[in-house]
């Protein structure tokens, strides 16, 4: 009996032993877990926020070369995440952007691939635009499109200027009937008739549905291509208007004329702001010099480039179209608001002039300037 004894408390020794171990390693490897474990929601605690896109602008540049305006475009898009904008250049073919021909890195590599040569005042320059948009329909997240030249500038934050236009759930296109006489080609009809002619700017900004539009259009672009040409303008046309002779070529000025027509045609004027975006100045002011006045825009050179100017053009509220006796209050997020976010024409000098002095607002904090 005395043997048994012995044998069953050697044996429940063994066993609280065995428990003991057993005990321990599970709290060793409870301890374990539970530093993995806090380590992980350590380090998801401490980690940036998960990369969420959002609905891109796409800057759509329409330039011969170089953009002279680089370093104002610069300070413009600097600090913000590539997942609000996205950029695209269409100059002439075989041109290239890297480090020795523009001094910002958004611009690198941006140019389109197929390219075309585009002469002033033909179609060519509307099958620039149609390129631009193909390519920046690719990517699936461009909501926005907004045309620009290589002499436009920002007045605003990026922040601010991507709220403004993405608040509205409409295009931008100032788009009026184009009653002069001299435009609208009587050949374009059945195709085009009159009363869907359309007039406006060629810096629009459209929605992705409008873009595709656009892109898809296979029966208004052949109008224009077939019965759009360029012809010589007296100097000063403004002044003396040109007269009417029906015999001979039409300028119906493509670039001006063929968004606005095809929306027109489209039945679409319901879904667009009637306004543009971008600020264009046909008369200086402060300048008497008639060569200054004409075909082309004013363009601003370093001596124009001053605060005031600048100021004058952030202060416009409203627009006012002649032709159709119009006015056009300017509005944004249902609330009334300043009528441009670009402006043109500015040549290099005038743009460092205004980025140094501080006068455009384009980085961050120049949002409270709006």
């Amino acid at each position: 009996m005395k043997r048994r004894s012995t044998k069953s408390k050697s044996h429940s020794r063994w066993n609280k032993k065995l428990f003991a171990v057993l005990l321990l390693s599970f709290c060793f490897g409870c301890l374990v877990l539970m530093q993995t474990r806090y380590s992980q929601i350590r380090m998801i605690l401490s980690s940036p926020p998960p990369f969420v896109q959002r609905p891109k602008i796409a800057f759509l540049f329409i330039a011969r070369n170089r953009l002279p305006l680089d370093s104002v475009w610069d300070s413009f898009f600097q600090g913000e995440r590539l997942n609000r904008f996205s950029i695209f250049i269409h100059a002439r073919p075989g041109f290239l952007f890297n480090k020795a021909t523009t001094k910002s890195v958004y611009f690198y590599g941006r140019q389109i691939n197929d390219s075309i040569q585009v002469d002033w005042g033909e179609a060519s320059m509307i099958q620039a635009e149609r390129i631009l948009l193909k390519n920046a329909l690719m990517d699936p997240f461009n909501e926005r499109f907004v045309f620009l030249s290589d002499s436009c500038l920002p007045l605003y934050s990026f922040s601010y200027t991507y709220d403004y236009i993405m608040s509205t759930p409409n295009s931008f296109v100032d788009s009026f009937a184009d009653t002069k006489e001299g435009r609208y080609n009587p050949k374009m009809h059945p195709v085009i008739p009159v009363h869907n002619w359309r007039k406006g700017s060629q810096w629009v900004v459209l929605t992705r549905k409008h873009a595709e539009v656009v892109v898809e259009d296979d029966l208004v672009y052949p109008v224009f291509q077939q019965h759009c040409r360029r012809k010589s303008l007296p100097e000063f046309w403004r002044d003396h208007p040109l007269p009417v002779d029906g015999s001979k070529e039409h300028n119906c000025i493509p670039d001006e004329h063929y968004v606005q027509t095809l929306l027109a045609q489209k039945g679409l004027e319901e879904e667009i702001t009637r306004r543009t975006l971008t600020h264009t100045s046909w008369d200086l002011p402060s300048s008497k010099v008639r060569e200054r006045r004409g075909w082309h825009p004013v363009t601003y050179k370093m001596s124009d480039a001053t605060p005031a100017v600048i100021q004058s053009i952030k202060d416009i509220d409203n627009i006012y179209y002649e032709t159709e006796s119009r006015r056009e209050w300017c509005s944004s997020k249902g609330k009334p608001a300043r009528c441009f976010l670009f402006a043109r024409k500015f040549t290099r000098s005038a743009g460092l002039r205004l980025l140094n002095e501080s006068v455009l607002g384009v980085s961050n904090e120049g949002i409270a300037e709006a």
